[in-house]
C-alpha cells in the first residue's frame, strides 16, 4: 500500500504542476472576461434559486437541483480540505482557495449552461445532461463523453464516497471511540435508504439538510471569529502576503512557497466547489427551469456559497486561531487544526464533529446521483442497481482506508476529470450566452 501511495503522490506532484494550475486559473479567467464578469449577477442567481418551481419540463425544482449540487460540494472539503491546504501550503493557500471560488463561478456558469443546453429527455420522461452530453452532442465526440463518464464513476467512489466516509469514521473514532467498521456499516445503510429513491428522494433530503447544516456551521464559525476579532485583520494580511511570498508562521510550523500555496489552494478549492470538473452541470440538467441562462445563474450560486463563503470563513477561523494560540498548532496534524480552533467554545469539538458528519453524509447522497447519471450514460438504467450496491460497499471500504491515501487518490481523479471537461468548455464557448 505504501508503494501505491508513493506512486500516486509522485504522480500528483507531476500532474498538479504549473501547467494544470495555469489551465484551471486560465479557464476561470477566460470565462470571467468572456461572460463579462457574470459573477456580478450572483444576487440574481440567489433570488432565482428560492423562487417557486415553474411549469417548465424537468425532474426537480431549481432549488432542489441547487441543493443537490451543494450537498455534493458542501462536504469535508470545506473543513478538512481547508485545514489540509493550510497545513501543506501555508496560510496563502486560503487566498488561492477563495480565488478558485470567485473566478470559478464563471466556469460553473459555463458548465451548467452547456449541461442544460445539451440535455436529453429519456423515454421514461427523465432528463439527463452534463459534460458527457455536451461532449457528445456539442463537440460530437462520443469517446471523450465515455471517458468523462468513466472518470465520473470513479470519482463517485473516491471524491464523493471514500473521502466522506473516511472523515466520518475519523470523527466518530476520535470523539466517541466508535469502531470504524461499525460506523461504516451504519453510514452505508443510511445512505442506501436515501439513494434508492432516486433524484426526487435525494432532492427532498438535500433541500432540508443543506440549508440547516450550512446555517449551523456558519453560525459557529461567526462566534469563533468574534472571539478572535483582534487577530482577524492580521490573519487576512498574512493570508494575502503569504499567497505570493514564501512564509513561515507559528514558529516554523507552517511554511510554504508560492507554488506550494497555489498547488494545494487550487486543488482543495477545486475539490470543494468542483468548478472545472463539471459535476454541477449533471444536477442542473434535471431542473425545471425555462432557460439554460437562468439555471446556470442558479447553479453558479453553489460555488459562491461553497467556496467564497464556507471555505473562506473556515480559513479565517483556522489562521486567526493559530495567530492567537501559536503553541497549539505545533505538532498538530492537518485535521486537528480546525478541531483546536473549535475548542474555544463549549463543546466545540462536538459541534465540529457533527458538522463534518452532516456535511459528509450530504455529499455521499449528492455524489451518488452524479455516479448514477454516469452509469445510465454508459450502461443504461439496468446498471443503476449494481452501481448502488457497489457505492454502498465503497462507503464501508472508504471508512477504513488511510486518510492520506484517500485524499491523494481524490486529487488524481479530479485532475483527469478536468481535461475533457475544460476542453469541451473552451471549444463550445460560442454557445454560452451571458444574457437571455
Amino acid at each position: 500500500m505504501n508503494n501505491v501511495l508513493d506512486f500516486i503522490k509522485n504522480l500528483n506532484t507531476l500532474i498538479w504542476g504549473v501547467p494544470m494550475l495555469l489551465l484551471l486559473i486560465g479557464t476561470h479567467l477566460f470565462f470571467t472576461f468572456r461572460l463579462k464578469f457574470i459573477q456580478k449577477k450572483i444576487g440574481k442567481g440567489i433570488r432565482l434559486s428560492i423562487k417557486p418551481s415553474t411549469d417548465a419540463e424537468g425532474e426537480t425544482s431549481s432549488f432542489g437541483a441547487l441543493t443537490t449540487t451543494l450537498a455534493a460540494t458542501l462536504g469535508i472539503g470545506n473543513i478538512v480540505g481547508v485545514s489540509t491546504a493550510v497545513a501543506l501550503g501555508g496560510p496563502g493557500a486560503i487566498l488561492w482557495i477563495w480565488l478558485t471560488g470567485v473566478l470559478g463561478m464563471a466556469t460553473t456558469y459555463a458548465e451548467c449552461y452547456l449541461g442544460f443546453l445539451f440535455r436529453r429527455k429519456g423515454k421514461d420522461g427523465t432528463y439527463s445532461g452534463g459534460p458527457m452530453y455536451a461532449l457528445e452532442h456539442g463537440l460530437h465526440s462520443k469517446p471523450l463523453a465515455i471517458l468523462y463518464c468513466f472518470l465520473t464513476l470513479m470519482a463517485s467512489y473516491g471524491v464523493g464516497c471514500s473521502t466522506q466516509s473516511n472523515s466520518i469514521t475519523d470523527v466518530t473514532t476520535t470523539l466517541w471511540g466508535l469502531s470504524p467498521y461499525m460506523v461504516g456499516i451504519v453510514i452505508a445503510i443510511i445512505t442506501g435508504l436515501v439513494i434508492v429513491g432516486g433524484i426526487k428522494s435525494i432532492g427532498n433530503i438535500c433541500m432540508k439538510l443543506v440549508p440547516a447544516m450550512g446555517f449551523f456551521y456558519i453560525l459557529a464559525c461567526t462566534v469563533l471569529i468574534f472571539l478572535n476579532i483582534r487577530y482577524l485583520l492580521p490573519a487576512v494580511t498574512l493570508i494575502f502576503r503569504s499567497a505570493f511570498l514564501p512564509s513561515a508562521m507559528a514558529g516554523g510550523f507552517i511554511g510554504s512557497t508560492i507554488k506550494t500555496a497555489a498547488r494545494y489552494g487550487i486543488a482543495r478549492g477545486l475539490f470543494s466547489n468542483e468548478a472545472g470538473i463539471g459535476t454541477a452541470a449533471i444536477a442542473a440538467a434535471s431542473a425545471k427551469t425555462e432557460s439554460p441562462h437562468k439555471q446556470a445563474l442558479i447553479s453558479m450560486s453553489a460555488t459562491f456559497w461553497d467556496t467564497v463563503v464556507m471555505c473562506g470563513i473556515t480559513g479565517l477561523v483556522i489562521v486567526s486561531n493559530i495567530l492567537k494560540h501559536p503553541e497549539s498548532a505545533v505538532g498538530a496534524t492537518a485535521s486537528e487544526l480546525t478541531t483546536i480552533a473549535f475548542k474555544q467554545i463549549p463543546y466545540g469539538e462536538y459541534i465540529l464533529g457533527l458538522s463534518i458528519i452532516a456535511f459528509a453524509i450530504a455529499t455521499l447522497i449528492g455524489w451518488s446521483y452524479f455516479g448514477e447519471k454516469a452509469v445510465v450514460y454508459l450502461f443504461g438504467k439496468d446498471g443503476i442497481n449494481t452501481y448502488r450496491v457497489c457505492y454502498i460497499v465503497m462507503i464501508f471500504i472508504g471508512s477504513i482506508l488511510s486518510l492520506e491515501f484517500v485524499w491523494e487518490l481524490s486529487d488524481l481523479i479530479n485532475a483527469f476529470m478536468i481535461l475533457p471537461n475544460v476542453l469541451s468548455l473552451l471549444l463550445l464557448y460560442r454557445f454560452i450566452k451571458h444574457t437571455e
